[in-house]
């Protein structure tokens, strides 16, 4: 594990990204539903939804998540909205919520997308405006303190696993923590894998799982060794891409429709279409052939390719 972290400094530093906290969070919270339903609504309770905001904001960027310390200005690019959709006493809310996560792709000013999640609209937490939103692995604090911890650890394991093999580790296991300490409470839906395909266990399960480490590989060969390079040297660029796609496809015969692959490719689609645009047929044709094979849903977008 120390060596682990040794490498992911070193490839920071190397990459211009050395000292700080983690986040660089925007967060919303939209409760226009509620306004436009039966349910009791006054113009002062605004302060409240501003207050929720306040206090996301600062519990994500004003809280140390890591050991590790970065500047201020490379602190992970990320966004939480909550879309409130029922308000059933003064601090018990229902609605759904959304994030996304963004990579700066080296000696470029381009930003690449590294996770875009939709949850259901079931998401059911406690609010007090008097009282901090707090955080312990080990510890429910509530709802969501846990969720969105969940997904900040879900989101540095991502990040992480870019930059050096595996590196997203120990925040992986940390996300496993986090889930089973709020699965054990069995008040909210959304922990248990039993309830759903799209559970958040399931984030937690499919990067912490060995039988799906071609994951974590895909995740450096298509960023560390694919979009980093492109200024350098496309071509090998383009093949390090495609030996992502195939570690996928891998990934995809142990279990196919695993929900952090598709994942991956419904950011990263759009990006691939663009990427292999103006790459020689016989690239094209591998990558429709991979993408046809692990997401059927997104090849359509890749048509062009498929008479090469």
């Amino acid at each position: 594990m120390i060596k682990r972290v040794i490498a992911i400094l070193l490839v920071l530093i190397n990459l211009g990204v050395i000292h700080a906290q983690e986040f660089r969070c925007a967060v919303s919270v939209n409760y226009q539903k509620l306004m436009t339903t039966t349910q009791s609504y006054e113009s002062s309770d605004k302060k409240v939804f501003d207050n929720m905001k306040q206090a996301l904001e600062d519990f994500i960027n004003s809280r140390r998540w890591t050991n590790l310390e970065m500047e201020q200005n490379e602190r992970l690019d990320c966004s939480f909205s909550i879309i409130l959709s029922e308000r059933t006493s003064a601090t018990d809310f229902k609605g759904q919520i959304t994030m996304q996560l963004r990579r700066p792709v080296y000696n470029s000013n381009y930003t690449t997308g590294l996770f875009n999640y939709i949850e259901s609209n079931d998401f059911q937490f406690v609010y007090n405006d008097s009282q901090p939103i707090d955080f312990d692995p080990n510890t429910f604090y509530g709802n969501l303190s846990s969720a969105v911890s969940y997904y900040l650890y879900i989101m540095l394991g991502i990040y992480f696993d870019t930059y050096a093999p595996n590196g997203g580790e120990q925040f992986y296991e940390m996300a496993s923590t986090i889930c089973q300490t709020a699965d054990q409470q069995q008040t909210y839906k959304g922990w248990n894998s039993r309830e759903s395909a799209k559970a958040r266990y399931w984030f937690m399960e499919n990067h912490t799982n060995s039988a799906y480490a071609s994951l974590h590989s895909a995740y450096y060969l298509y960023h560390r060794m694919g979009l980093d390079m492109m200024t350098k040297d496309q071509p090998q660029a383009r093949k390090n891409i495609i030996a992502a796609l195939e570690a996928l496809q891998q990934v995809h015969k142990t279990r196919p429709n695993l929900l952090s692959l598709q994942q991956f490719l419904d950011v990263k689609i759009t990006e691939i279409v663009s990427i292999f645009t103006p790459a020689p047929a016989e690239e094209q044709k591998q990558v429709y052939d991979i993408i046809k094979e692990i997401s059927p849903i997104n090849v359509s977008k890749l048509k062009d390719f498929a008479t090469k």
